[in-house]
């Protein structure tokens, strides 16, 4: 493998690992109650 194969692999493991910490930052529990407040909220108006 050249160079261009492993700095194709490690931009996309970069990708990757930045994907997983969104989505677990995303469906933590302990962000869920703040995330979730505005809509509560919203639906309290009505």
């Amino acid at each position: 493998m050249d160079l261009s194969a492993f700095l194709y692999l490690g931009v996309t493991f970069g990708l990757f690992i930045i994907f997983a910490i969104i989505v677990v930052r995303t469906y933590s529990k302990k962000r869920k109650d703040t995330m979730e407040r505005p809509k509560h909220r919203m639906l309290d108006d009505d």
